[in-house]
């Protein structure tokens, strides 16, 4: 096999299967090296999100809300589902089928771009080459005219727990556990933990508790959407609390337990069963040769400017190893761009400023942009529109009228500025505000625009209206000064 390429890429997960794709598609000769060994012992692309984040959870979140609907949901519609059982083995089965399904599907892709696909441990080389490890120790150098590097990220730890990958496990271990625990113990109130929480609280868990540090719930969100978000899930079952700091733990005992810094107080907890969730931390370590010079910062995240390229010339680096959300959708936008830009298309770039960010529990919390807190802190003058899905009606219908949608909109330009939904679908609901956004849209372009009905799509053409005070099926509140909220 040629040891040259045009480009070689490191990592097949979201950022870099999606890199390979787009250099081949522009005529590049394009190698990928990745990995990855799934379950079944054979190499998997997909990376992490694929084979043990983003698409398992996804479908262990679906399973699960189909389970709780049938236990709780259906008489409400005049269904009787009498003797609902969980058979936990066949959705462990249906969630490995879907994720062997798409890791096929992404080799036959890589395959049909005629993408050379390598499977080992690839380290980056002085001059653009690549020393690559196979499973078996056998080891060859690759040579290429540019280098992507898409190593993706890993589950963080913490000193003062030891895991154990049996009672105690990170994100992956999480979505593997072959019966529901009674009581769940998870470090960290974040996206995962709040995720997996709502699983396995659905799926019969008598105790979920989350241990968060930070004294703010979701600080990254909108306040109002955090609060709503908060309550609901609260309402759930789900024990958040805040500003708890880990002290240390035994995990060795049956129970495991857990002791924390309650503000002055110190506490302890017992737990069956304990999820470490505290983030992401970039899968860097040893990625390249010291004498590479490669910069990193002190989290191991790579240098990179806004078009992707490291310290090193003709050397790129995207996704979970460079600054910015660890987000699936975000690194595979920049492997495209990435790809572009060695292929001689100059004007290639990524608007960092609309990339959205979910989390799918239920109810699903969205948004895009800036929130009201960060206006207010950089003085910006804006209007605020929100319309709640209580009086929608097709989220009556649908028996979902928790939450509602805000935008924000500049009181000069009107152009939008931020979008924040809390409530059913508002993972597809805040595509919508992406467009319009990429579009320099403002509320009165949302406001003059057709919504079918009914539809959830009406809650953002409603706060759009709601932006200049004139929402049609939501009552107006009067402020302390007159205004109309």
């Amino acid at each position: 096999m040629d040891n040259k390429a045009d480009v070689i890429v490191i990592g097949a997960g979201p950022a870099g299967y999606v890199a390979a794709l787009r250099c081949a598609q522009l005529g590049l000769d394009t190698v990928c090296v990745d990995d990855w060994i799934g379950a079944d012992g054979q190499p998997a692309p997909g990376g992490t999100c694929l084979n043990a984040g983003c698409i398992p959870s996804k479908a262990l979140l679906e399973s699960s809300e189909h389970y709780a609907h049938a236990l709780h949901g259906l008489r409400e519609h005049g269904v009787d589902a009498a003797g609902v059982t969980l058979d936990l083995d066949r959705m462990q089965a249906r969630k490995r089928r879907v994720v062997a399904e798409l890791t096929q599907g992404i080799s036959q892709l890589l395959q049909a771009n005629r993408v050379r696909w390598l499977s080992g441990r690839a380290q980056l080389l002085p001059d653009k080459r690549v020393r690559l490890t196979g499973h078996d120790g056998a080891e060859r150098e690759l040579q290429a005219d540019a280098i992507i590097l898409a190593p993706g990220s890993t589950p963080a730890q913490i000193d003062s727990v030891t895991q154990d990958n049996e009672r105690v496990v990170d994100s992956s271990g999480a979505l593997e556990f072959t019966e529901v625990p009674r009581r769940l113990g998870i470090i960290g109130a974040g996206v995962i933990g709040l995720e997996l929480g709502s699983v396995w609280k659905r799926l019969g868990a008598e105790q979920v508790t989350l241990l968060e540090a930070q004294a703010e719930f979701l600080p990254m969100a909108d306040r109002q959407v955090a609060r709503e978000a908060k309550h609901s899930l609260e309402r759930q079952g789900l024990d958040i609390r805040l500003d708890c700091r880990v002290l240390s733990s035994d995990c060795g005992t049956d129970p495991l337990v857990i002791r924390y810094q309650d503000g002055d107080t110190e506490q302890s907890v017992e737990f069956d069963k304990l999820i470490v969730a505290v983030g992401r931390r970039p899968n860097t370590q040893g990625l390249a040769a010291d004498e590479t010079r490669l910069l990193l910062d002190e989290w191991g995240l790579i240098h990179a400017d806004a078009h992707c390229r490291t310290n090193l010339p003709g050397v790129y680096a995207i996704g979970d190893a460079v600054r910015g959300p660890m987000l699936a959708h975000k690194g595979a936008e920049e492997g495209v761009m990435v790809a572009e830009l060695i292929a001689g298309r100059v004007a290639a770039a990524l608007d960092y400023d609309t990339v959205p960010s979910v989390i799918y529990t239920l109810p699903e919390i969205a948004w895009v942009g800036q929130t009201e807190q960060g206006l207010q802190a950089a003085g910006v003058d804006y209007r605020s529109g929100v319309f709640p899905f209580a009086a929608s009606g097709r989220a009556r219908a649908m028996g979902a009228c928790e939450g509602f949608v805000k935008l924000l909109a500049d009181s000069t330009s009107d152009r939008i500025l931020g979008a924040h939904m809390v409530g059913a679908q508002c993972s597809e609901l805040i595509a919508q505000a992406v467009l319009a956004m990429r579009l320099g849209g403002s509320s009165e372009d949302i406001a003059l625009t057709i919504f079918a009905h009914p539809s959830l799509s009406e809650s953002v053409h409603e706060a759009a209206l709601a932006v200049d005070g004139r929402a049609l099926h939501s009552l107006r509140k009067a402020g302390s000064d007159g205004s109309k909220l």
